[in-house]
């Protein structure tokens, strides 16, 4: 008889402890691999302890009445996000394509700039080899009819006109347009077409050596507008440059970390960007840029925020150029976009951005507090922080140096290198009569219709200059339009505001040529203490070079 031996005994013994130690610690060690936590993740979601997708489920499968479970999204999604932070938002499909046009640079439609100060389409412009341009439309011009539509006196929302005048390119759209000098109607068939929206809204020569920038938002069109824009000021002699954020909400980062790059140095670090892992991603200049050494004043104010400070604070932490005016918004937030089969879409913070030095600009919050958020700029006005600096108050320990040994604040936007106030000196109770009952834009809108041939003649910032310099009775003959429309003269007050009321007048009249937004900068200018104070600062680095 076989008799077993104490090793024949054991091993099977040890190596069935083996396996069944080794399953032990595999169950265990196992708890944070990438296949457990998924299947962690998808046993939560089947169990009732997930109670957002348990609700949905009970709904959907044992509610009384039948349910639309998209209509309870679209309800139910807002109030979700709203408990998240202020920037992170849901927008339905009947939005998205009214929020990404100006971003995407472009829409489809007749190529026309227009208004509806009384209840008549003026045409004010019309886009250079547009289709409206190609079809005969000319500056002046009444829409009377669209299609079938009568839209002449009819008072119609502006918002509907701009439905009927836009859709998918290559469509046919009839216009009925009343023009001076002709009695009967003049209908003209526009073949709707690609039009560019523009995120640089102005750019020109505005003193000797010195240009002018204003740019709207971060398109994705951005850079190559302001390559181009650049390249134009250099042809007419610019070598230093104002660069306009004001009121400049934000939009795309990688055009701001691009637009960034052509003012520094390789190897400056413009923005890095740090997810809810510690994950960073820093963006560097790559030498490349056209403008390294142009020198550069920026203007900010509360209305600038997101990719607009991205930018003034990567220059400021740099040491390259001065940035004045009045505190910025103070988003330091990373939205991503994140698409619906439906068309809807959810904007989702997924990181945070800081500058150069390592600053958060993005201002306090509490989650599910957006009232108190956005009271956060009438508090600012009611905190006296618009007209001095002395009332704006950084706590120590956000307190930062740049290389050049500048103190720099986080923690509630960008504070500009030198504090603009904001101005009101001019403003008087006249002032805001005529401006807020819109009589100064409507008189400017019939001053161009009597001045039609001349204003459409002009071709360059000197020529409109020496036009309405011709005109030495415009303020006056302002004011007596202004009486007729029921604004009694109060000539001291007049006489305080003259020189706002003319600059206005002039700028309005300006943007009703060819010219467009760069014929309303050149003339408000003068009377924008900010973009005097940056031509100043500019001259005094030339005096002292």
């Amino acid at each position: 008889m076989y008799k077993n031996s104490k090793h024949t005994v054991l091993f099977p013994l040890l190596l069935a402890a083996g396996v069944v130690l080794g399953l032990v610690l595999g169950q265990y060690l196992g708890r944070n691999t990438t296949t457990s936590q998924l299947k962690g993740m998808l046993s939560r979601m089947a169990l009732p302890n997930n109670k957002l997708s348990y609700t949905l489920s009970l709904i959907e499968n044992q509610y009384v009445d039948s349910v639309s479970m998209d209509s309870l999204a679209e309800h139910v999604i807002p109030l979700l996000v709203k408990e998240l932070d202020p920037h992170s938002v849901y927008i339905p499909a009947a939005e998205m394509q009214a929020l990404n046009e100006p971003l995407e640079g472009e829409f489809d439609g007749i190529g026309v700039v227009f208004n509806m100060a009384t209840d008549t389409v003026i045409v004010l412009n019309v886009i250079p080899q547009g289709p409206s341009d190609k079809a005969g439309v000319k500056a002046g011009d009444r829409i009377v009819e669209i299609g079938d539509s009568l839209v002449a006196g009819r008072k119609i929302p502006q918002n509907n006109v701009v439905k009927m005048l836009r859709g998918p390119r290559g469509t046919t759209v009839r216009l009925g347009l009343e023009r001076q000098g002709i009695s009967d109607l003049v209908e003209v068939e526009v073949v709707r077409g690609v039009i560019p929206i523009r995120s640089i809204e102005s750019a020109f020569r505005i003193a000797d050596g010195v240009g002018y920038v204003k740019l709207g938002q971060f398109a994705r069109t951005t850079f190559d507008e302001f390559r181009k824009a650049l390249a134009s000021l250099r042809a007419e002699g610019v070598t230093k440059l104002i660069f306009d954020l004001r009121g400049n909400s934000g939009g795309f980062l990688d055009q701001a970390i691009a637009v960034a790059n052509e003012f520094l140095h390789e190897g400056q670090l413009i923005v890095y960007t740090e997810d809810r892992r510690h994950e960073q991603l820093r963006e560097y200049a790559d030498g490349k840029g056209s403008a390294q050494n142009m020198e550069v004043v920026v203007l900010i104010d509360e209305g600038s925020a997101s990719s607009s400070e991205i930018l003034a604070g990567a220059l400021q932490d740099n040491d390259r150029g001065t940035i004045i005016g009045r505190r910025s918004f103070g988003k330091g937030l990373v939205q991503r976009q994140i698409p619906y089969s439906d068309g809807s879409a959810l904007r989702l913070t997924t990181a945070r951005y800081y500058t150069p030095t390592g600053r958060s600009i993005q201002k306090p919050y509490t989650i599910g507090d957006d009232a108190d958020y956005e009271e956060d700029l009438w508090n600012r006005y009611r905190n006296n922080e618009f007209f001095s600096a002395d009332s704006i108050h950084f706590a120590d320990s956000l307190k930062r140096v740049t290389p050049g040994g500048k103190v720099v604040y986080g923690g509630g936007g960008i504070m500009p290198d030198v504090f603009i106030p904001a101005d009101t000196t001019d403003v008087t109770k006249y002032f805001v009569e005529v401006a807020g009952r819109n009589i100064l834009y409507r008189y400017t809108i019939e001053y161009a219709d009597r001045h039609r041939e001349a204003l459409n003649a002009v071709k360059t910032i000197d020529e409109l200059q020496a036009l309405l310099d011709s005109d030495k009775t415009l303020v006056d003959d302002f004011v007596r339009y202004a009486a007729r429309k029921g604004v009694a003269p109060c000539y001291g007050d007049i006489a305080r505001s003259r020189r706002l009321i003319e600059a206005q007048l002039r700028a309005y009249i300006g943007r009703n040529t060819k010219l467009e937004d760069n014929g309303f900068y050149a003339n408000i200018y003068p009377v924008d203490n900010v973009v005097v104070r940056a031509i100043g600062i500019l001259k005094e680095e030339n005096e002292n070079d």
